[in-house]
């Protein structure tokens, strides 16, 4: 589904957006955005590009390229829409969507998040959603190199 469809669908309809880099999907990954999507009717997942993930995580990052990245969310079942930002934080994407239900990782919380007071502003909520503990993009890379 793109953003436009998603438009054309939306009225009555509960829309979940999170975003992230998701570079190496992994378990703790899956778990995260299939409870995001219990959350409504349409999960929304916007990416990284490639230049904000080396800015964020440094010069080895992503492993793996934008394309490939959302190419391998967009076949998650519990994932309706993966698009791309290019901002250093979702804000803009989220004035544009506006969805119902902003979700974090529980890694962050509500007033770490300066696109929260969008969210709030046209009426949407934060959820922090837990995260299965032990599982990072970051701990399986600093694994692999030992």
């Amino acid at each position: 589904m793109t953003l436009a469809e998603l438009e054309q669908v939306r009225e009555g309809k509960t829309v979940v957006f999170t975003n992230g880099v998701f570079d190496i999907l992994h378990a703790g990954h899956v778990d995260y955005l299939e409870k995001a999507r219990t959350l409504g009717d349409y999960l929304v997942v916007a990416l990284n590009t490639d230049e904000t993930v080396r800015r964020l995580k440094g010069e080895t990052r992503p492993v793996n390229a934008l394309e490939d990245r959302l190419r391998v969310i967009s076949a998650l079942r519990c994932v309706d829409c993966a698009v791309p930002f290019g901002e250093q934080t979702p804000e803009e994407i989220i004035s544009l969507i506006k969805p119902d239900i902003h979700v974090k990782g529980g890694d962050y919380t509500e007033d770490s998040l300066p696109e929260a007071k969008i969210v709030r502003s046209y009426g949407g909520r934060v959820v922090i959603m837990p995260t299965l503990e032990g599982r990072s993009t970051t701990s399986i890379i600093e694994r692999s190199q030992k």
